[in-house]
């Protein structure tokens, strides 16, 4: 028995001593040994394919981005611009007590009249006070060059002393939604003058 356990210890410190290597991975070949030309171009394919994946997600991104900064300026257009139908049907209200304003300002002997005139008047201020608010800015154009962007010629005048195509009357006053035209002004210009 005494030899049986003698082998038996033997056995358990061999055991011991060699390291268990069922469960470790593999070694890498080291650079003494040669790479095949298969493991190259394989290395080399996946390598490719990364570079192309990398490109790829770059390019998606910025993609992204640049919608992104598109819809948040199609929305701040729109948030601009929502009122100028509104704005537009508000401009004949304004036109007709510029209107009532002129035709009440001729007649100054009646009382009744001149108190009907402020009334008028301070509506009109108001109502401009509210365009003022919203962005809605009356032009002023008398003496400007015609600009066929943001005038209508309704008449042409003869004025030698001033250039051909001057604003010399305004028969309906444009107005101007932040820095878009809402409604060009209808004018009366000059012809037959020295041309600038």
């Amino acid at each position: 028995m005494t030899k049986n356990k003698k082998r038996f210890d033997e056995d358990i410190l061999e055991e011991q001593e060699t390291p268990n290597t069922d469960n470790l991975p593999e070694e890498e070949p080291t650079s003494d040994e040669e790479e095949t030309p298969e493991t190259t171009s394989g290395v080399e394919e996946l390598q490719n394919e990364i570079r192309k994946l990398k490109e790829d997600y770059l390019r998606a991104f910025a993609e992204a981005e640049n919608t992104k900064k598109r819809c948040a300026q199609e929305i701040e257009k729109n948030n601009k611009y929502a009122i100028s139908s509104f704005g537009k049907s508000l401009l004949s209200v304004a036109d007709n007590l510029h209107r009532a304003i002129d035709a009440v300002a001729h007649d100054e002997n009646n009382e009744n009249c001149q108190a009907l005139l402020k009334g008028v008047e301070l509506t009109e201020a108001e109502l401009t006070k509210v365009f003022n608010k919203f962005g809605i800015v009356k032009m002023d154009i008398t003496g400007q060059v015609f600009d066929p962007n943001f005038h209508q010629v309704v008449q042409e005048v003869e004025d030698p002393s001033k250039p051909a195509g001057t604003v010399i009357a305004e028969l309906q006053a444009g107005y101007m939604l932040n820095d878009r035209l809402l409604r060009e002004a209808m004018v009366v210009v000059t012809k037959g003058g020295p041309s600038e």
